[in-house]
């Protein structure tokens, strides 16, 4: 085995008085300087893009017409609560009768609920029997008058007739003393005196006859008024009670869907059945016209100036959840009225017509109408923008 060279270990005492050789730096350090870059390139664009983003911030960018139609601006929807109602109805009242004095009226037939009905057709019928008497009792009675009518009628031409023979006779005499007094040259003083006489009183028989039977005319004739009066008066309370007893049945006034309202009767609320008595002048039914319907909701002044006529709304209703109808509000009031809790708190009544029907929309429904404000808010900030953009034309 050959001998290996002796290595040569320097040592201290060798190494002192002589320089060190420069060190070489370590890969590591070579290969941070390039992430040192990136990193001071990155810092670089951060501070340009936050000068550039400072310098835009006064200015507003210009929204051309196809972007804002390409734009969706959030919906904004307000919810209101109101009442469903037809805008084409009709009350049916219980008939109020003419002359007399009815606490209740009986109903003995009446068109069911939710039954469709023309125009005509008869919709509820109360009990006549008593109006049908009175009828025929003031019917007879008329007759009755009638007839004595003519009988007195009868009574005084057959008086005139002869009072006016009387009269002719004392005219008659009367002109016969009027000749004979013409005689008073031809004949005696006496019968002179005697014609003269004779004329006085024909002509005071004359005079008192047509006096007499002037008054007998004129009492004959009060008395036939009398009579006359009694019958046009029974004539008439015959009449209203032949319109009473027409009045207890009550027919359609237009095309559409009866519905029956919840009322005050024998002692408890609720809709009216064959059988029960209903006091004049209630309206215990409608006639509605479900082609067409509406909602009639309150606005608090809070939610009214952001609502329109024309602005499109979506209805609902609490007792059918599943239905669903679109709407546009075709009514909205000038004037508001005083809240329950506060007269300085005001509402304002908004009326919003439903599209489309459903044999489910009846009146008198609670419903919840939805809103859509989005469209005047759009339109309002588009022409704000549009009006301070740089690049509008305005300058």
């Amino acid at each position: 085995m050959s001998a290996s060279p002796a290595e040569v270990i320097p040592t201290p005492e060798s190494s002192l008085g002589q320089p060190e050789p420069p060190s070489t730096p370590p890969a590591e350090n070579n290969e941070d300087r390039p992430t040192r870059w990136r990193r001071w390139v990155a810092i670089a664009a951060s501070v340009v893009a936050i000068v550039v983003l400072i310098a835009n911030r006064g200015k507003t960018p210009t929204i051309s017409k196809a972007a804002h139609s390409a734009t969706t601006i959030p919906t904004q929807v307000v919810r209101l609560k109101g009442t469903t109602e037809a805008v084409q109805s009709r009350a049916v009242l219980a008939p109020l009768l003419a002359g007399q004095q009815v606490p209740t009226l009986t109903i003995i037939h009446l068109t069911p609920a939710g039954t469709r009905v023309k125009q005509g057709d008869l919709l509820v019928e109360f009990d006549r029997q008593a109006q049908m008497r009175d009828f025929v009792d003031k019917q007879a009675e008329y007759a009755k008058l009638v007839d004595q009518v003519a009988e007195e009628q009868a009574k005084e031409s057959a008086a005139r007739a002869k009072d006016d023979t009387e009269l002719k006779a004392a005219e008659d005499n009367l002109r016969k003393t009027e000749l004979e007094i013409q005689k008073a040259e031809i004949v005696s003083r006496i019968d002179a005196e005697k014609n003269q006489e004779n004329l006085d009183e024909a002509k005071a028989t004359y005079e008192q006859l047509r006096e007499t039977f002037d008054l007998k005319r004129k009492a004959a004739q009060a008395a036939i008024r009398i009579l006359e009066i009694q019958r046009d008066r029974t004539q008439q309370t015959m009449l209203h009670a032949q319109a009473n007893a027409d009045l207890m049945q009550i027919r359609s006034p237009l095309n559409g869907v009866v519905v029956l309202n919840t009322i005050w009767k024998q002692g408890t609320m609720g809709e009216v059945q064959e059988g029960d008595q209903v006091r004049p002048g209630v309206p215990f039914m409608q006639v509605v016209n479900p082609a067409s319907m509406q909602v009639r909701v309150m606005a608090n002044q809070q939610d009214f100036p952001s609502l329109q006529v024309g602005q499109t709304a979506t209805v609902r209703l609490d007792a059918y959840p599943d239905l669903v109808f679109t709407a546009k509000l075709d009514q909205v009031a000038p004037i508001g009225e005083g809240g329950s809790f506060s007269g300085k708190v005001r509402a304002f009544v908004v009326i919003v017509a439903i599209e489309g029907n459903d044999p489910k929309l009846m009146p008198d429904l609670s419903a919840a109408v939805d809103v859509d404000v989005a469209t005047r808010s759009a339109g309002s900030a588009v022409g704000a923008t549009t009006a301070l953009s740089p690049g509008s034309g305005s300058r």
